[in-house]
């Protein structure tokens, strides 16, 4: 009888080019800490730049008229270090759209290596309110864009 891993298997990280956003980054001196790597409370900055590119995307962003989307929970798997000097890139995607929430699934990369994968739920509040509030259709439809390609 086999006993049973005490560790879950873990997905491999999807491939930068299947984020349908990515931006650059820079790793600032600092943004390390005494270890001499990018502390962990970093890797969360890095993540929101790449939600706030997406969100006030120009073009496709993810705004609603009298309404705002906010950080309701981040979930972050550590892979690699990140050290300075370089830059990483933030790539961004929707993985699941609810009732009056999304979420993105995120990763940082470092010269093509992926360092840390994220989840984050974001929650459409009305801007008077401040109560979440269903997603309009036009939202769902955006957010359907930005799906994360199949690789």
């Amino acid at each position: 009888m086999q006993e049973p891993s005490s560790k879950p298997a873990r997905a491999a990280p999807p491939r930068l080019e299947d984020f349908p956003l990515r931006v650059p980054d820079l790793i600032r001196y600092g943004d390390l800490d005494r270890q001499g790597h990018v502390n962990n409370a970093v890797f969360a900055t890095y993540l929101e730049s790449g939600r706030v590119a997406i969100i006030f995307d120009k073009h496709e962003g993810l705004q609603v008229p009298d309404a705002t989307s906010v950080l309701a929970r981040v979930e972050i798997d550590f892979l690699r270090e990140l050290h300075w000097p370089g830059t990483v890139e933030v790539g961004t995607a929707v993985a699941d759209i609810g009732r009056s929430s999304y979420i993105f699934v995120q990763a940082v990369y470092r010269d093509g290596v992926c360092a840390a994968t994220a989840r984050s739920t974001m929650v459409l509040i009305d801007g008077r309110t401040r109560r979440s509030r269903p997603l309009p259709d036009e939202l769902i439809a955006r957010l359907e864009k930005r799906r994360l390609r199949a690789g």
